[in-house]
């Protein structure tokens, strides 16, 4: 007998809702609940969105934050009403309830004077010189609020910047060559955050022209408001009292290396060794059991004996040491010389990594009424030939079976492979060419074969090997060449009833046909969405595949005419294959944002190929996609899914082009968790006519195709993890008669089989886009 969990799981959110809507159940009586604090700006001269940003923003300031709401119910605080308020003689789960809830904030937890005082400085600081603050109560029953009256009166702006230095010293001359950068402009509002910056620029800019030991707090920036007409003198200068050591750039001197090094009780070592070579007249590397070949160590150190020292070359050799994947801590110390004066000599300590790692995952996979799991051991060693590559071995397998409804050709599978790859930290090429030194440039090469066997319908054996390079231009470029791609595919044991099927559904067979595509590829990334203070961001991801081109011009191959050619006695595929991924983030605000993207793919077969190979061709529909439909299952144009057997399970649906649109409203409900309304739109196209799939091909209608689909989501986000639940329903289907294909007038929540033939539930790790 069943039972349903749904009384269950309302019975918990009536309690919790109870518990939440008496949050004042154990207020003494003269206590009222802090409900929430109100900024109020006083200037009619400020716009009214601007006025209400900047309400939003001093709010924030505020201290104590109220009780949490979820939907505007104080959730945390039910829970601590749930688990007994201040009672303490509770038991384990009225203990745990209160754990996970907070004790009620009060009204007399506000310290009214303090936030005054806090927003008066603030205003100060923003240029606001006259601002005051006044505040008072409003109570509601036993609920509280405090309202903040601000009035800012006029903002000052700079009138003059002077830079007060010596310009017969060189401080003073290198202070001066920047001036022209400076922060502070003639006519910009005084603002003592943009002062904070200027510091820091100059600092910046004197640190990579030699002044180790100078700070931002040597330099003093006086303000002068008493010229009037709400106008400020600023003077930049030099703290009297800053060291002589500061005013001078420093020279590098002695470079050691400890490649080794553990660290004692007693910290870093900085006395000079005994015994120790000095290699290519500028590295002492203190490495006696050759762990590491010095040419390779010594090209990532970006200081050389004698230099100027500077802080790019500085941060770089860090970065560099740090992202080799060969150290587990990276530390450096500077000492003045006891050679000469101005002169510091530099120790690295590096402190490797265990050479040898194993990992093993073991994951459980679930999709309707199919279960499985896969389990993967992967093997690391780290500097395999002393040049800190990165050896890997892969080793994986995994079973997967039918456990409800009829057993159908897709029952069940088992899979298994390995790969190995190999990472070096460098371009190994016989062409000399140097991207961006500011980052680590990589050459990777694998090999991988894997074993799919299933049972019912057929086995595949796949063979694939990359050679390729995989570097940054910038913290925003990327880009990976895959000089060389090669993937060959070969079916074993197709069983009778599949090549039955196969006769009826046209679609299966291209599933198994042989496959062997070899040539380059090159993918460029460009993405600023890490740039969090921005309003747009963007992510664009362009790529181009091709195969066999040159080699099937040189054999003049003609699929068309049945002229096919073959390499090592197998039937290659030749073809250009392209495509663009485009993503824009409109940031509404701070906790919501609206995603959308576009992506166009396209390809063109010829000579050897009458299409794409099936493991190149597109697909569209799952969580990733168009979230309506279910994955493969959508297209090509107006063609209808063939269903293969029962349990609703569809050949795959494949094309040469492809068109999908995506757009999602995200926002935060509260704490971890989020949700987000969606649109996908979509559909993919062949390059040439299949009898089998009528209405497939690519004509100047194709935007008349589009499948379309939305709906609702839930995610936790967890930090490290992000937990994505999507429900969606079609809108639009495309192998519907054309005018006919809006299906929103279908729409039945009530009825089973709608429900059941119509949402579309998806479960998955991250975002879609």
């Amino acid at each position: 007998m069943k039972t349903s969990q749904y009384p269950v799981l309302l019975g918990l959110v009536a309690l919790v809702l109870a518990g939440a809507c008496n949050s004042t159940k154990y207020l003494a009586e003269d206590e009222k609940l802090y409900d929430k604090g109100n900024v109020i700006i006083h200037k009619d001269s400020i716009p009214a969105e601007r006025k209400q940003a900047f309400e939003e923003q001093l709010q924030g300031l505020l201290t104590p934050k109220p009780n949490k709401k979820l939907l505007g119910v104080r959730f945390k605080l039910g829970f601590w009403n749930m688990g007994g308020g201040p009672d303490t003689t509770t038991g384990f789960v009225k203990r745990w309830l209160k754990k996970q809830g907070e004790e009620p904030v009060l009204l007399s937890d506000v310290n009214r004077e303090y936030n005054e005082n806090l927003l008066r400085n603030r205003l100060e600081n923003l240029g606001f010189f006259n601002a005051y603050v006044t505040s008072d109560t409003s109570i509601h029953g036993k609920l509280a609020e405090v309202n903040y009256n601000a009035f800012p009166g006029n903002i000052y702006r700079i009138a003059k910047v002077d830079f007060e230095v010596d310009p017969n010293k060189q401080l003073g001359r290198d202070i001066l060559s920047t001036k022209d950068s400076s922060l502070l402009k003639l006519g910009s509002n005084y603002n003592l955050d943009v002062i904070l910056n200027e510091r820091d620029r100059i600092d910046n800019d004197l640190k990579n022209k030699g002044y180790y030991y100078f700070s931002p707090d040597n330099i003093l920036v006086e303000v002068d408001s008493t010229k009037g007409g709400d106008k400020v003198d600023m003077y930049v200068t030099i703290k009297p009292e800053t060291a002589e050591k500061a005013k001078s750039p420093q020279k590098i001197g002695n470079i050691f290396i400890y490649p080794n090094y553990e660290q004692t009780s007693e910290g870093f070592r900085t006395a000079r060794p005994r015994s120790s070579q000095l290699f290519r007249d500028n590295y002492y590397i203190i490495d006696p059991e050759n762990t590491y070949r010095k040419p390779v160590l010594a090209k990532h150190i970006f200081f050389h004996k004698g230099d100027t020292y500077n802080r790019h070359d500085h941060n770089m050799t860090i970065s560099h040491l740090v992202n080799l994947n060969a150290f587990k801590f990276v530390k450096n110390n500077f000492v003045d010389s006891p050679d000469s004066t101005n002169t510091m000599d530099v120790y690295y300590y590096l402190t490797p990594m265990q050479r040898k790692s194993i990992r093993f995952e073991v994951l459980a996979k679930t999709a309707a009424v199919y279960n499985g799991t896969e389990a993967n051991v992967n093997w690391t060693l780290r500097n395999a030939f002393k040049g800190f590559e990165t050896l890997t071995l892969s080793v994986f397998g995994g079973y997967e079976t039918q456990t409800g409804g009829n057993v159908n050709l897709n029952s069940s599978y088992l899979r298994y492979g390995a790969e190995v790859g190999v990472v070096w930290p460098r371009l190994l090429s016989p062409y000399k060419w140097a991207p961006s030194r500011r980052f680590i440039p990589k050459t990777y090469s694998k090999i991988g074969y894997e074993f799919l066997n299933r049972r019912n319908a057929y086995t595949l054996n796949s063979l694939t090997l990359n050679y390729g390079y995989n570097w940054k231009e910038s913290e925003q470029k990327q880009h990976d060449l895959a000089a060389l791609e090669i993937i060959y595919v070969q079916p074993r044991n197709i069983t009778d009833a599949y090549r039955a099927q196969m006769d009826t559904v046209p679609t299966l067979r291209h599933i198994v046909d042989p496959q062997f595509s070899f040539g380059p590829n090159y993918n460029f990334t460009f993405t600023n969405s890490m740039e969090a203070h921005r309003t747009n961001t963007y992510y664009v991801k362009a790529g181009m595949n091709t195969s066999g081109n040159v080699l099937g011009l040189i054999q003049g191959a003609n699929a068309s005419d049945g002229n096919f050619k073959q390499l090592f006695g197998t039937t290659y595929a030749q073809f250009i294959k392209a495509e663009v991924d485009f993503r824009h983030y409109l940031k509404l605000s701070a906790n919501s944002q609206l995603a959308s993207r576009i992506m166009v793919g396209t390809s063109y077969s010829y000579g050897n190929s009458l299409s794409l190979p099936y493991l190149k061709q597109y697909f569209s529909g799952g969580p990733n996609g168009l979230r309506a439909y279910r994955a493969r299952a959508v297209g090509p144009g107006t063609a209808v899914p063939e269903n293969v057997g029962q349990d609703n399970f569809f050949a795959d649906q494949t094309g040469d082009y492809k068109l999908e649109l995506n757009t999602e409203y995200r926002s935060q409900i509260s704490g971890i968790f989020h949700w987000a309304a969606f649109v996908d739109a979509g559909n993919i196209w062949l390059q040439r006519a299949d009898e089998s799939k009528p209405g497939g091909t690519l004509t100047k209608d194709f935007y008349k195709e589009l499948a379309v689909g939305g709906g609702l989501g839930l995610r936790v986000d967890l930090d490290f993890l992000i937990i994505r639940t999507d429900l969606a329903i079609p809108f639009r289907v495309p192998y519907r008669e054309t005018g006919d294909r809006w299906v929103f007038k279908y729409i039945d929540i009530r009825d089973r089989d709608w429900r059941r033939n119509n949402l579309v539930f998806n479960l998955a790790i991250g975002y879609p886009f």
